[in-house]
């Protein structure tokens, strides 16, 4: 009896460990084993670069087993899938000795880029959209230059993941808070681009979603031009 007991204890406590450690995910996630390679700096400061797998992976997560360097959570790696690299952040670790050692979590710096190439869910089949706002034009995913003059506070340089009609998400490490108005510059190839915006909602450490408010019709003109420039399709869908 002692002995039923004292493994129920130890069930329970594993269970509320792995509650603690691993995060709720707000993602469906797609079982594969992919080969990649994650590389960055560990816990002690060494540089290191080494080929692990997949247990299942999302539009902005994974899960990784063979990882053998000592990593803390919050940490930024880089990951390298085929051709494709982007940068994810630790968010859980398994402990040592348990069955989910050498397993990570990670989440991606940048939402809304995906390296995977291979069918995953879509948004409309996780439980929580990727962005909580709804939106009436179709988005881009780009790498631009922007400047954010929020009003009553200095500048703030830095660069737009995605780019649509009707806003764009700026990638920030200390976002702004939703609300915030502003004067926002875009650098699209050769053209500058200004508008009045403000924050729709914010992601610490990922960055803002920022819908247009006010734009002058040549500055949207060049906003469009920009937009057919990057699809191969005739115009944007909106």
């Amino acid at each position: 009896m002692g002995y039923f007991a004292e493994s129920s204890n130890i069930a329970l406590a594993k269970r509320s460990f792995l509650a603690k450690v691993m995060p709720t995910r707000n993602e469906v996630r797609k079982e594969v084993t992919l080969s990649v390679r994650i590389f960055g700096t560990d816990a002690h400061g060494q540089v290191f670069s080494d080929t692990v797998s997949t247990v299942n992976v999302s539009l902005e997560g994974a899960m990784l087993k063979g990882v053998r360097r000592q990593l803390k959570p919050g940490e930024v790696i880089g990951l390298t899938y085929g051709a494709n690299k982007a940068r994810f952040r630790v968010q859980w670790i398994g402990q040592r000795g348990s069955d989910q050692e050498g397993r990570i979590g990670l989440r991606s710096v940048l939402p809304g880029k995906c390296l995977w190439d291979i069918p995953l869910p879509t948004p409309a089949d996780n439980q929580q959209r990727s962005f909580p706002v709804a939106r009436k034009f179709k988005r881009l995913k780009c790498n631009n230059p922007v400047e954010l003059r929020p009003f009553g506070q200095p500048p703030v340089w830095s660069k737009i993941g995605e780019v649509g009609e009707g806003g764009c998400f700026v990638e920030l490490m200390i976002p702004l808070q939703p609300g915030t108005r502003m004067k926002i510059s875009l650098w699209l190839k050769d053209n500058k681009v200004t508008a009045e915006g403000i924050v729709v909602y914010s992601r610490p450490a990922y960055g803002v979603g920022v819908r247009f408010t006010e734009m002058s019709s040549r500055d949207s003109e060049q906003l469009k031009e920009f937009l057919k420039s990057m699809v191969r399709l005739p115009a944007v869908h909106t």
